[in-house]
């Protein structure tokens, strides 16, 4: 829900749904919960951003200045030496605050250790079954369309977010360097014209998915400043005022009124006083 008090929120406007927010375009509330760990930063000559856990078993990469719109890249191994075990992409315009959720969920998991962030998807499991990232979705009103070519698809109540399941085998490559990957979101009025998009290959595991798709699906706005916000949020999203719009300025009545007494002169106050001797009352009667 959004907070009682308008001047702790950074926005001036709610974004409602909030999968059409797009980014805030600051990094920081991703990182930190990984940099809170003590994960070590880097960073390049073109303002890339390099975090890499202790072990060398997960390595982040904020990349404004990389080759594509992938801004986020998350990689695990099991061996540091090793191609990725998985891979979670976020691009260039998909909210903050759903990339937050994933790195502060996969912080969680690497405090818990490598059974929970290497943990790949177990069907035979019911949290570790793929299908149970879904389920935020599913409890939030996504309707699942009839499954085509080994791909579940779920769509938001307004269609403009849509979430995809691939059930078939992929290629490992593939998952880690495009859209063709066991978990595919976004968001838009269809997947060639998307406001922003998140995948995530086939060994994710599946809390980590999760945490993806429970923000994505949370009915509470977020807030965004209306300057900032792109031409599809000002076209299909709802956009209600954060804070309370600022007084209209005094005209040259209000001053004059405002210079007026407000009180009458003291002597023209009738009053009783309680220092003020009073009749004596009369005796008894005879």
């Amino acid at each position: 829900m959004p907070p009682d008090d308008p001047s702790t929120i950074d926005g001036d406007i709610w974004v409602r749904p909030r999968y059409l927010a797009g980014s805030t375009a600051i990094g920081d509330p991703a990182l930190d919960p990984l940099l809170n760990l003590g994960w070590t930063l880097e960073h390049d000559d073109l303002a890339n951003v390099y975090l890499s856990a202790p072990d060398r078993t997960i390595r982040l990469g904020y990349l404004p200045e990389g080759e594509d719109d992938g801004l986020w890249r998350i990689n695990a191994y099991k061996d540091p030496f090793a191609t990725p075990t998985w891979g979670v992409c976020f691009n260039d315009s998909c909210p903050t605050e759903v990339v937050t959720a994933f790195t502060t969920a996969l912080a969680t998991a690497y405090q818990q250790g490598p059974h929970a962030y290497l943990a790949a998807p177990d069907p035979s499991n019911t949290d570790q079954d793929p299908i149970h990232a879904l389920s935020p979705l599913i409890k939030r009103g996504w309707t699942l369309n009839r499954p085509r070519g080994g791909v579940l698809a779920l769509q938001a109540p307004d269609r403009l977010a849509s979430c995809e399941l691939t059930m078939k085998d992929l290629d490992p490559e593939d998952e880690l360097t495009s859209r063709t990957a066991r978990w595919h979101l976004w968001a838009g009025a269809s997947i060639d014209a998307y406001a922003w998009y998140a995948t995530a290959s086939s060994d994710t595991p599946v809390g980590l998915v999760t945490a993806i798709t429970a923000c994505v699906s949370d009915p509470a706005p977020l807030p965004r400043w209306s300057q900032e916000t792109h031409s599809y949020v000002q076209g299909l999203a709802q956009l209600t005022p954060a804070r309370p719009p600022n007084p209209p300025a005094p005209t040259p009545l209000d001053v004059r009124r405002a210079a007026r007494p407000t009180t009458l002169p003291a002597r023209s106050i009738p009053r009783w006083s309680t220092t003020t001797p009073r009749p004596a009352a009369p005796g008894p009667r005879h």
